[in-house]
């Protein structure tokens, strides 16, 4: 029963088509087309996972969230162009993703807004271009510095501390088994002197 549930919900949000969009389905177990292009969208609606093909060109998309496109794993074609992107950092979920998935629709995309890249391809755009970029890496970088610098100078700390544990306890062994024999060394002479 559990399993059949489990299906039945996977099917109904896998099948689920956004008010906002016009879905056909591309044949049994072939996927969907998903068209919003042309609906005025301020931004993405949530998609059906088994999204083949995907129109969002012609919308007022701005920016895409990081990870609103991340569960559409059988996407072949994408069309997200005539949109007024803002390409500051906040864009570059969307450049990276387009990399991985449609190189080729990256090469439509251009920018809207700041002034400074307006027109340009995002394909084009370097981190340092895209706004608070260039203010947000140094100080993650520097973050990332002081983490790594803290666990690798407490991992040297421990090992120091282990090493000098191991070297006391070879020490400490050591005298114990001196004393040991000592001892034995101080009873077999008392017995021998006994026997003479």
């Amino acid at each position: 029963a559990g399993i059949a549930i489990s299906l039945l919900f996977h099917m109904t949000r896998t099948e689920v088509c956004p008010p906002s969009c016009n879905c056909k389905s591309l044949g049994e177990m072939k996927g969907l087309h998903v068209d919003c292009s042309s609906r005025k969208l301020t931004e993405v609606p949530a998609l059906p996972i088994n999204t083949k093909k995907l129109y969002l060109h012609n919308n007022s998309l701005t920016s895409v969230p990081p990870g609103a496109l991340d569960s559409l794993r059988s996407l072949e074609e994408v069309k997200i162009f005539d949109n007024p992107w803002n390409c500051d950092c906040h864009i570059l979920y969307l450049k990276l993703w387009l990399e991985d998935i449609s190189a080729t629709t990256l090469e439509n995309i251009r920018c809207a807004t700041p002034d400074a890249v307006r027109m340009k391809p995002l394909r084009q755009l370097t981190g340092n271009e895209l706004g608070i970029c260039k203010r947000l890496l140094p100080i993650k970088c520097l973050e990332f510095f002081w983490r790594d610098f803290i666990l690798i100078a407490g991992a040297i700390i421990t090992l120091i501390l282990l090493a000098w544990a191991l070297k006391f306890s070879k020490k400490l062994v050591c005298q114990i088994n001196l004393s040991q024999y000592d001892s034995w060394g101080q009873l077999l002479g008392r017995h021998t002197s006994k026997n003479h």
